[in-house]
């Protein structure tokens, strides 16, 4: 198949751990890079956010990146590049008249809104993948929410009008029936995890010492939905335990970043100052023996669309303590290889923390149980495998809906 992937502001080229990079990039590069192995042609486009990156960047396995012109060659916020959309989809709808695809996947909103002005003039069907829905972030975030007023209309009327929605989690099918969109027009594809690199083992090298202390781990975006703030409250009620934080701007520059500022603050103000390291932004070479060098993992998000870093966790077989929300849902099985807890509450955090570091023969048969888990559902290879058949099967109802018409 020649597969054509939109991924708007989420480059699988981005460095991760920034605002605007995390789990989709990192979801858009193996996906790409599994498929590409497997034989099919794929192109990601992305929008060409500096002016001296290269028309097309190869990927590992064979895809290839390319580069749209679409606003100013500068970084520049998600939520502003709504006003570019019009002139991305143009340049897809002249990139793929010379050369159209099979099937385009779509990657975000704005990408979905793009990717059917791109796709409509040739008769291309869309497969959309939000990613994240604006209905739960308005609902968490409120005023806050910095996504352009347009984005929950569009969503739901690219919902209804793609040929497929590839939601990440049971959760999001549920919102997206909320939205008017048919349970039928959707199927569950997970993320997945690259269980070779994320794997057991006794190498902790490069991470940071540790002494008697238990240590907890956070990792991601270091951003106010994820959620550490609960994490530090929590570590008040947790005694002889550190905190490790791992995410954001490099580590010279990460006392600068306000959330890392409003983090800090927090920590002087509940009394565990001296028990949190805050480490900015770590090398993704680095990631599994720092995850390894943890008692347990703690995911505390406010809301999660799907959530990768469980799943890292589960494949070093590390046990994960998670809210109970979103794609945590789907891929933490409490009590078999973690434990699932109300969000914003770190009394409930601190409890069940409290429990499992207290019990290593329990910490290790779920890291067991987790590693046995990502193995039976979340590689690559089985997202993959997923994706491929919802291609299939999305063109065999595309050629008959031609056919009826």
């Amino acid at each position: 198949m020649r597969i054509a992937m939109v991924s708007e502001h989420a480059s699988p080229l981005a460095a991760l751990g920034g605002v605007d990079a995390g789990g989709q990039n990192v979801y858009v590069a193996r996906l790409a890079e599994e498929l590409a192995r497997r034989g099919h042609d794929v192109t990601v486009y992305t929008r060409r956010d500096a002016a001296d990156l290269p028309d097309r960047v190869p990927l590992p396995g064979g895809a290839v990146v390319e580069h749209v012109p679409a606003g100013p060659p500068e970084a520049v916020p998600k939520d502003d590049l709504f006003p570019y959309m019009p002139a991305f989809g143009a340049h897809l709808a002249r990139a793929w008249a010379r050369e159209r695809p099979d099937v385009v996947h779509a990657h975000f909103w704005m990408s979905g809104m793009a990717a059917g002005t791109g796709a409509r003039p040739h008769g291309v069907p869309v497969v959309q993948t939000f990613h994240a829905l604006g209905t739960v972030k308005r609902r968490h975030q409120g005023a806050a929410d910095t996504s352009p007023p347009e984005r929950i209309g569009i969503e739901r009327q690219i919902g209804r009008t793609c040929e497929r929605v590839l939601a990440t989690c049971t959760d999001e099918v549920m919102e997206l029936a909320d939205m008017g969109v048919p349970t039928r027009q959707v199927s569950v594809v997970p993320c997945g995890v690259d269980a070779e690199h994320f794997r057991p083992g006794a190498g902790t090298g490069g991470t940071p010492p540790r002494g008697q202390r238990h240590r907890l781990l956070a990792c991601g975006r270091l951003v106010p939905r994820k959620g550490y703030d609960q994490a530090i409250r929590a570590l008040a009620h947790i005694p002889g335990t550190e905190l490790v934080v791992a995410g954001g701007p490099p580590g010279g520059a990460i006392h600068a970043d306000p959330e890392a500022r409003r983090l800090l603050r927090i920590a002087e103000d509940t009394g565990v100052a001296g028990r949190v390291r805050l480490l900015g932004a770590v090398d993704p070479h680095d990631m599994p023996a720092l995850i390894r060098s943890a008692d347990l993992v703690l995911c505390t998000p406010v809301y999660e669309p799907f959530g990768i870093v469980p799943l890292e966790a589960m494949a070093c077989g590390v046990p994960v303590l998670a809210t109970d929300v979103g794609g945590h849902r789907d891929s933490v099985a409490d009590g078999v290889t973690g434990r699932l807890v109300a969000p914003q509450n770190p009394g409930a955090i601190a409890d069940a923390a409290r429990a499992l570091l207290a019990d290593e023969r329990l910490r290790r048969r779920y890291g067991t149980a987790g590693r046995e888990r990502v193995l039976a559902h979340y590689t690559w290879r089985r997202v993959a495998d997923g994706a491929e058949q919802v291609y299939r099967q999305t063109l065999a109802d595309h050629a008959l809906s031609k056919e009826v018409a």
